[in-house]
């Protein structure tokens, strides 16, 4: 920034302040700002993401209980020919407890086992989220979105994770 000012006379002339942008401005005239911008650090990225995936899949099944006849399903223990046996159960929660796990997870591992526990996860749940959507036979509108989502989603995690910024590695 540079300071131009009236030496030619005796003139009490307010300093003209000329910015990087080219606008003047006088030294009266509060200084322009930029947005502070800071960088977030893979890990947050990383479990933001699994955070949003749980969201999705929370949102997701509750709006399918709002479909005309699925509660009735529901009841009855079967919907769209899958019978809620205990092992279909305890599948399903397992493959919900893991993103849900990565959430912290993503947080506190080091980054080595981090990176590939996510990549890998990230490749997996992706595959989940494209069989899911391809299990219907016509899929409703929320459901394509939904999955097209996730998919996104959980294709972003594993590419944070295979571009995991990389640091010199110091000699002790």
């Amino acid at each position: 920034m540079c300071v131009k000012s009236d030496k030619t006379s005796n003139r009490s002339v307010p300093p003209i302040l000329f910015t990087h942008y080219g606008k003047k401005m006088n030294a009266r005239e509060k200084t322009p700002r930029i947005l502070e911008d800071v960088t977030v650090h893979v890990k947050l990225k990383i479990s933001a993401l699994w955070v949003a995936m749980m969201f999705l899949y929370i949102y997701a099944d509750y709006q399918t209980l709002l479909q005309p006849g699925i509660l009735e399903q529901i009841i009855a223990g079967e919907v769209e020919g899958v019978r809620f046996t205990q092992a279909v159960l305890l599948g399903g929660a397992i493959l919900i407890a893991i993103p849900g796990i990565m959430i912290f997870l993503s947080l506190v591992l080091k980054p080595g086992v981090n990176r590939w526990a996510n990549i890998i996860l990230g490749i997996v749940y992706t595959g989940v989220n494209i069989a899911d959507l391809l299990s219907f036979e016509q899929p409703w509108a929320y459901v394509i979105f939904y999955k097209l989502v996730e998919i996104i989603l959980t294709l972003l995690i594993a590419w944070y994770a295979w571009t995991w910024p990389r640091q010199e590695a110091s000699i002790i």
